[in-house]
């Protein structure tokens, strides 16, 4: 197949489904995930596809009311859309979200389709029409004079609806803006609605283009002590960021590669920039890691962070580490997957005096934090074979095991534990007896691989399935759910991410609980951590996160939310 022919497919498959991952078109079409970037990199720079985090969905899946609002919505649209993604992130499922009709903000709506029961206020006709798709969500549109060409309603009736809307978050933008004079607007009608908008939102998040800064228009609607976030590109001015460092709002300047994020000046603490090279950010458990580490380098007030994807590759993390040295970082916490890749990274930072914390996989020469492996995963285990004396009467078929070679021998001790744990409670199991599967530390090639292995075991209805992580269990669970083959696996997963919370809050799930890692609260441990290597304050080699095993039992003791979360 040719270059050609395989961005083609791509296209074709994606007008198949409303989007799809890189890990599944690599899979597909028979060639790496590099590659697969390659071509949706270069599909994206054609105006034929928009890039979300881990795949891609069509660009043309919104067909426009206002064709002035899609010219507009259209220019400078790379840098709208990085904004936009990175400002999606902030929304939970659940949450309350006010999206003005702004074209940046309008870009949110592509990165929102997989968040579900979203309560979205706006005055924008393009934004509400494009969020309608999801019939998970509530819509309501503040009233007003509509004005087609631009694709928005404004007036008086708008702004005594939001007098009674307590709101969590608004997401706006401007026409103008700058430090001294805030965000501002052309037209006045648009300016007042707005104004009402961010006095109704417990916080505010300002998304404006670097072409808006330096620029004031007609009206000004927002002063910056009033917005709690700016979110721009990487086009920005440097002026600009020491002089909104003086102010109260957190700035994130999109990158096509690295993210980064400063907090407000303090001359009364040492500054530190970090770097965090993040594992994946297609996978929740990661993603929720990051946003910990952000929320805790704001609340320090003394850090600025520099964010940057390792898309789950030694190759990528080489050179994310490269990138991260040309920044200047004063730390790096490294979060990637690839053992021999590591040793390579390790050298890279003592070559530039820069000291590692390593994130869940140990590196040689970093400080070690994270997950207790052999323990998570034996507590795991001993779970699974109670499970199955309870249920299956202490027989099964099979044990698959989902796997993941990369990490190396240390982190392969959280399988080792699992099956420790499974045979202290159900003996041991013959090797004949176990299947041993790539997870590729996914859920779209665990989910391929457990599917395969289910199509080879038709007449077995006792299959015991250990997982790497969630993602493989979720696979697992997916693949058995879409087979009718159920209630033939018994599952238990590692880390507890909110994915997997949500799936075992399911009735009658057969993911039956998972190690819990805590993901949401490695934040604020990294950062205190970082502050004493940087400091020189004596700290241990390993720092261990401390694991509970949960289940449809418990947890709600430790995850109070009946959204899934």
């Amino acid at each position: 197949m040719t270059t050609f022919e395989r961005r083609q497919q791509i296209l074709r498959l994606l007008r198949d489904q409303s989007g799809i991952k890189v890990t599944e078109l690599a899979r597909r079409l028979n060639v790496s995930e590099g590659t697969i970037r390659n071509d949706l990199s270069a599909l994206e720079k054609a105006g034929q596809l928009t890039r979300v985090r881990g795949g891609a969905v069509l660009r043309d899946g919104h067909r426009f009311i206002s064709s002035s609002f899609s010219a507009r919505a259209q220019v400078n649209t790379a840098a709208k859309q990085r904004i936009a993604r990175w400002a999606a992130d902030m929304v939970e499922d659940g949450d309350s979200v006010l999206l003005d009709s702004s074209t940046t903000v309008f870009h949110i709506a592509s990165f929102l389709q997989g968040r579900s029961n979203l309560t979205i206020i706006t005055n924008g006709i393009e934004v509400a029409f494009a969020l309608s798709q999801n019939p998970n969500h509530t819509i309501i549109l503040v009233g007003g004079i509509l004005r087609h060409e631009q694709a928005l309603l404004v007036g008086h009736l708008g702004e005594r609806i939001l007098e009674n809307l307590h709101i969590k978050t608004a997401f706006v933008s401007c026409s103008g803006f700058s430090v001294e004079t805030g965000l501002t607007q052309v037209d006045i009608q648009e300016a007042q609605i707005k104004s009402r908008m961010i006095e109704s939102a417990e916080q505010v998040i300002a998304l404006i283009d670097s072409t808006k800064f330096g620029k004031v228009d007609l009206t000004p609607f927002a002063s910056v002590d009033q917005i709690a976030h700016i979110l721009t590109d990487s086009s920005l001015d440097a002026r600009y960021v020491e002089e909104l460092r003086q102010t109260c709002a957190v700035l994130t300047v999109c990158g096509e590669n690295t993210t980064s994020s400063y907090t407000p000046w303090s001359e009364e603490t040492p500054r530190y920039k970090i770097g965090f090279a993040n594992l994946g950010e297609s996978m929740s458990l990661p993603v929720d890691v990051r946003r910990g580490l952000e929320q805790a380098a704001q609340n320090a007030s003394n850090v600025d962070l520099i964010l940057a994807d390792n898309q789950l590759s030694g190759e990528v993390a080489l050179r994310v580490a490269d990138r991260l040295i040309a920044e200047g970082v004063d730390l790096v916490i490294e979060y990637q997957i690839d053992e021999k890749a590591g040793g390579l990274i390790m050298d890279k930072f003592k070559e530039a005096d820069v000291p590692v914390i390593a994130v869940d996989i140990p590196m040689v020469g970093a400080t070690y934090f994270g997950v207790d492996h052999y323990r998570a995963g034996r507590m795991a285990g001993v779970a699974l074979g109670r499970w199955i004396a309870e249920h299956w009467g202490g027989s099964f078929d099979r044990l698959i095991v989902l796997e993941e070679q990369r990490p190396g021998a240390l982190v392969a001790a959280r399988i080792q534990g699992q099956l420790d744990g499974l045979q202290s409670v159900a003996g041991k199991v013959a090797p004949a007896r176990t299947i041993r599967l790539d997870s590729g530390n996914t859920s779209d090639i665990s989910q391929a691989n457990m599917n395969e292995a289910l199509e080879g075991l038709p007449d077995e209805h006792r299959l015991a399935v250990i997982s790497f992580n969630d993602d493989a269990a979720i696979g697992a669970v997916t693949a058995a759910r879409q087979a009718g083959r159920e209630q033939d696996v018994v599952i238990v997963g590692q880390g507890a991410d909110r994915i997997a919370r949500k799936e075992i809050r399911r009735s009658g799930s057969r993911l039956i609980g998972s190690a819990a890692y805590w993901p949401e609260r490695y934040g604020q441990k990294l950062i205190d951590v970082a502050q004493a290597i940087l400091q020189g304050e004596p700290v241990p080699p390993a720092v261990y996160n401390k694991h509970i095993f949960i289940t449809k039992d418990n947890i709600d003791e430790f995850y109070p939310n009946s959204g899934g979360g």
